[in-house]
């Protein structure tokens, strides 16, 4: 007799077969009419974290929070102008407001509401720039404890910033506005071959110098040439020794530096990528030369004999950055077809020569034919003393190329210590000439500036008066409460 139990559990799965045929058939139906499911998409890349700040150089780390002076719609009526940009208008009109020029040209009805500040003959130009500068780096009193312009302890020291040697309350910038100077670059020393960072300044009274600093002025690299780095560092048995040394410690630092620029960039391309990596670590000196190399810092070069300039133009085709300037350069007349060629301006002195022997060759003349051949000429002060006097540099020069028989019209010297001195600082687009558009920098004086009897009345800063020779004396904060008598020059 059969077992009733197991013939079920025999049948049982025979019974299931049909199903599962069937429910296959159904899953292929399914399948044919229903799309697969759209794979997955991968999840983005997560960015790589920054960096922690101060890692990744900053264009502008210390940003200028120089803020101008109010300043209202204003008209100087019945002047005498030099244009700083090649004109002489007699008897003119300047029109400003907000800080800016508004229009420049002759005698017209000044427009409705403005203040009138009538010339009665006299001249306006410009604000004077000074293209090299050490007033608050060097500033007075010149004791021992004040005196922050040379890093003097290294051939480079391109890890300095002319701005964190800067006092603001140096006597020397009223003196240098009471000249009628609106701009000035404060440079460091030139103990070493590459001596570290420029900074342009408004000169405003102010109490830090971040509310001085020229907004956007492009930074400048000092370097200097020459007996100073070769004398400062051979006396201590050190290199350089020799003029050749010289060159090849300027080679060294840029070939360290063109390096370091393609080791940034290489990083700066996978990080805009998203892939950044590990930044390469920082060079506080190979920051400044690299950016020298790539154009964004100017090149200012201390440099007085024709044949050293010759050289380091040079190195500067080597390794493809431009000099923007010599400085004091005092033959450079000897090499102006070559400086013109170039495109480099030379920023001089009108006659400071034979105080060493590599300004030995120095002559008056030098300004007039540099500017004969096509050079941009600036003339600068080096010195607390000159930079009240700009004016007058401007006017030795002209006359000594006019006994040389090199005449150079009155709003071509002007340009000397106005238009051209902005060019040096990279300026020349906001400050530096009287054209619609640029900040209203104006000196009116009581005569011709090229007088030797010429004194600056009022000085306007970006439209502002932040000097009126009727109106008591401005002192620094530090000469409030000093003997007045020990600091008046």
């Amino acid at each position: 007799m059969s077992n009733p139990s197991r013939l079920a559990s025999a049948a049982a799965p025979r019974r299931r077969v049909p199903w599962l045929a069937l429910s296959a058939a159904l899953l292929l139906a399914a399948c044919a009419t229903t799309p697969p499911p759209k794979p997955q998409a991968e999840a983005a890349p997560r960015p790589a974290a920054p960096p922690p700040k101060g890692l990744v150089p900053a264009r502008d780390p210390y940003p200028s929070t120089y803020a101008p002076a109010a300043s209202g719609l204003t008209a100087i009526v019945n002047a005498n102008i030099y244009t700083g940009a090649g004109q002489k208008i007699l008897g003119g009109m300047v029109v400003f407001d907000a800080g800016k020029i508004v229009s420049v040209g002759p005698a017209a009805a000044p427009p409705a509401g403005a203040r009138v500040i009538d010339a009665k003959g006299r001249w306006v130009t410009p604000g004077l720039i000074d293209a090299h500068s050490h007033l608050g780096v060097f500033p007075a009193p010149a004791v021992t404890g004040q005196v922050d312009v040379n890093e003097n302890i290294d051939p480079n020291t391109g890890y300095v910033w002319a701005e964190h040697s800067v006092w603001p309350q140096d006597a020397g910038f009223e003196r240098a506005r009471a000249g009628g100077v609106t701009s000035l670059l404060i440079l460091p020393g030139s103990a070493n071959l590459f001596g570290g960072r420029t900074v342009a300044l408004k000169n405003v009274p102010a109490v830090t110098v971040q509310a001085m600093k020229f907004p956007g002025a492009p930074y400048g690299l000092k370097m200097a040439c020459g007996e100073n780095p070769k004398g400062r560092y051979g006396a201590r048995g050190r290199t350089p020794a020799t003029r050749m040394g010289n060159v090849a410690g300027y080679r060294r630092g840029w070939i360290e530096a063109a390096d370091y620029g393609k080791r940034w960039a290489a990083y700066d391309k996978k990080a805009a990528k998203g892939d950044g990596g590990e930044p390469p670590k920082r060079d506080l000196t190979l920051d400044t030369l690299s950016s020298a190399l790539n154009g964004e810092l100017l090149v200012q070069n201390h440099c007085y004999r024709a044949d050293e300039m010759a050289n380091l133009i040079d190195v500067s085709h080597e390794f493809g950055y431009h000099i923007t300037a010599f400085h004091h350069a005092v033959e450079a007349y000897k090499i102006a077809p070559l400086l013109a060629r170039e495109g480099i301006c030379a920023a001089v002195w009108s006659g400071r020569w034979g105080f060493k022997m590599e300004a030995y060759d120095g002559i008056e003349e030098n300004a007039a034919l540099l500017t004969k051949a096509g050079v941009c000429v600036s003339l600068h002060s080096d010195d607390p003393n000159i930079i009240q006097r700009l004016n007058r540099e401007a006017a030795v020069a002209q006359a000594a190329g006019r006994r040389a028989g090199i005449v150079i019209p009155d709003e071509v010297a002007i340009q000397w210590i106005t238009l051209n001195s902005a060019k040096v600082m990279g300026v020349a687009d906001r400050t530096g000439s009287l054209e619609p558009g640029k900040m209203a920098d104006i000196v009116l004086w009581s005569a011709d500036p090229l007088s030797i009897y010429a004194l600056a009345d009022l000085v306007f800063i970006d439209g502002a008066i932040e000097f009126d020779r009727q109106a008591p004396r401005r002192p620094s904060d530090f000469e409030l409460g000093q003997n007045r008598g020990d600091l008046a020059q």
